[in-house]
């Protein structure tokens, strides 16, 4: 039995042996030894970037030929003298309104009753009014506003043309501003044909739609 035992240690210790020469003869000692050793991935090198080059280029810059020959402007600052500084002259005749001449409320009255007696023998058959004339009526603007009730019963609702009848039966073409309630354009030329002043009194008679027979009642000049 003694004999059996040492038979089989003998046998071990020869394939422990044949076995050691085998790992050695591929290399396996050194093998494990790697595999054993902790790995660690290798840094990547870090990519540099690389500057941007703006690349420069000399650009002719065309000049219209009407400047080109001109001298190149130089600016600075100058004082000048505000009293010395030409003055700008419009070319549209300024109206002169220095020789107005504004009628007494004595002839302003006495004209607009003499034209509310003018009214009354007109009979009843057509709409009237009477408008006593003002200097922004005969002067500068121009511009006559109609009495706001008679325009909404009578007038139209929106722009329209409008004709002034004076007593020689001349007919003058106006401008009616329906929301403004007056009159615009060629009233002007009614104005000044029949030289209408501040104190006139003047009675409007619609004898058609949008035709006015007009009646100048002239105020007393003093």
């Amino acid at each position: 039995m003694v004999a059996a035992k040492l038979s089989y240690e003998e046998s071990r210790r020869q394939r422990m042996e044949e076995n050691k020469k085998r790992m050695e003869a591929l290399n396996l000692p050194q093998l494990a030894q790697v595999l054993k050793a902790p790995s660690f991935p290798k840094p990547s090198p870090m990519k540099r970037a690389k500057p941007q080059t703006v690349e420069k280029q000399m650009v002719v810059v065309r000049r219209s030929s009407r400047v080109a020959n001109l001298p190149t402007p130089v600016y600075k600052e100058i004082a000048v003298d505000p009293l010395r500084m030409p003055r700008r002259h419009s070319n549209s005749k300024h109206r002169d309104f220095s020789n107005r001449v504004y009628a007494s409320d004595e002839a302003r009255a006495e004209a607009t009753e003499r034209a509310e007696e003018l009214e009354s023998g007109l009979g009843s058959d057509h709409r009237t009014f009477v408008k006593p004339m003002l200097q922004s009526h005969v002067t500068g603007g121009f511009w006559l506003g109609l009495p706001i009730h008679f325009c909404n019963k009578n007038l139209p609702k929106r722009d329209e043309s409008v004709i002034l009848v004076d007593e020689d039966g001349d007919e003058y073409q106006t401008v009616y501003l329906a929301n403004k309630r007056g009159l615009s354009g060629g009233w002007r030329g009614f104005a000044i044909a029949h030289e209408l002043v501040d104190g006139d009194a003047l009675v409007f008679q619609l004898i058609r739609p949008k035709t006015f027979k007009v009646y100048i009642i002239r105020v007393e000049r003093t």
